[in-house]
């Protein structure tokens, strides 16, 4: 695993938060004692993420925006919000009505920006559900919302779990698929091993586990997908419950679409011989590095998404895959440049608001910037329309 030395390449915690990371470095200590002295490195960041009190989304750490660890497009720009409201009008008008779960709204942004479009387009939901687990984060959204849409914060409602069967809507996932818990393999002169994580004196290290048929199965499968061997050295990652994972979102959908943004590949890419080192990649106040074994509970820890393995999860549990494009693609699909048009104030001059908004999209769509590093993927159940956000450019075919 590549070291990083955190005094020297990010920002030293406050007493706090420091105080904070040790306890949770106590309690993975004992986690992996207890399972005999390696611990997987899906548990690792299931826990490093998502344990009660002490997971990165679980505790009270501000993370989205500037005064957090990284910037979403929610954040970034109005723009990415009334693009993705353009193609939930078109989902709950084929559909008569519905609603839309927003599974993890981060801040609460893209919610309150998606609503007030939604309301300029005479298409507001029955009902705007968000699923999330950090009380922290509850209370953001919540204060967002009131602050930016407060007529609108009657039709949200807060869930614990996953709403029941007879779903009938728009399930949004921005920037969610890369924070599952991946498995990290790395090919040996003995065959793929699994990556365990172990305690040491100065904190935690990665090692090659034993022999695994779960890991030299999948990786059997990725070189008979990709057409060729891993060459030995060679690390990466996958994620080990996606098909439940998926199968578990998708359950309650009756008719619908499920719209997931994200950054990542198909297949053939992301065991491209360049990636080589895998796409882990953690993020500590707006510094991305790749060493997730320092500041647990402190920093996010993040995989690119497979979007091959995606799209083969939805069809497995009873999924279409009704699209699939780059970011830039998708908003201009939705109507992106209609809307930054809308900026331009009548019989004038280009305003400062416009050029700033336009500066805004040269950041959602350029390539090298979010515009092909992100992709979207639509998973529908029971709708047979065609997707506007796919519509300048639907490549299925590179799944």
């Amino acid at each position: 695993m590549p070291s990083i030395d955190p005094f020297q390449t990010l920002p030293v915690p406050d007493h706090a938060a420091a105080a904070h990371s040790m306890r949770v470095l106590d309690h993975l200590r004992a986690e992996i004692a207890a399972m005999g002295g390696a611990m997987s490195f899906a548990r690792f960041m299931e826990f490093a993420l998502y344990a009660p009190g002490l997971g990165y989304y679980c505790a009270g750490t501000r993370k989205f925006g500037a005064g957090g660890d990284f910037i979403t497009a929610p954040e970034l720009s109005p723009l990415f919000s009334h693009c993705l409201a353009h193609q939930c009008r078109e989902i709950l008008d084929a559909l008569g009505g519905g609603t839309i779960l927003e599974l993890g709204a981060g801040s609460g942004i893209m919610a309150a920006d998606l609503l007030q479009e939604l309301r300029t387009l005479n298409a507001l939901p029955e009902q705007y559900a968000i699923l999330e687990l950090s009380g922290e984060l509850r209370e953001r959204q919540r204060q967002t919302l009131a602050e930016q849409a407060p007529e609108l914060l009657e039709r949200v409602v807060w869930l614990d779990t996953l709403p029941a069967s007879g779903f009938r809507g728009v399930i949004l996932g921005n920037e969610v698929l890369d924070a599952l818990p991946v498995e990290r393999f790395r090919i040996t002169a003995q065959g793929p091993r699994r990556l365990m994580v172990v305690s040491t004196e100065n904190g935690l290290d990665c090692i090659e586990g034993a022999d695994d048929p779960a890991v030299t199965a999948m990786v059997a499968h990725i070189e008979t997908e990709i057409g060729g061997r891993l060459p030995e050295g060679y690390t990466s990652e996958y994620v080990p419950q996606l098909r439940e994972w998926l199968a578990a979102v998708a359950e309650p959908l009756t008719a619908g679409a499920l719209l997931f943004i994200d950054y990542g590949y198909p297949r053939r890419d992301y065991y491209h011989p360049e990636r080589h080192t895998g796409t882990l990649l953690c993020h500590y106040r707006h510094r991305a590095h790749d060493n997730p074994l320092i500041l647990p509970g402190l920093q996010d820890i993040t995989a690119n998404v497979d979007f091959t393995a995606v799209a083969d999860a939805a069809l497995a549990v009873g999924l279409d895959v009704a699209g699939y494009t780059t970011q830039s693609y998708f908003l201009l699909g939705c109507g992106l440049m209609e809307l930054l048009a809308e900026e331009i104030p009548p019989n004038s001059h280009l305003g400062v608001r416009y050029l700033e908004q336009a500066r805004q999209v040269k950041l959602l769509t350029l390539p090298g910037e979010m515009g092909d590093r992100f992709q979207a993927i639509a998973l529908t159940r029971n709708l047979e329309i065609p997707l506007r956000g796919f519509a300048c450019r639907d490549e299925r075919g590179r799944l």
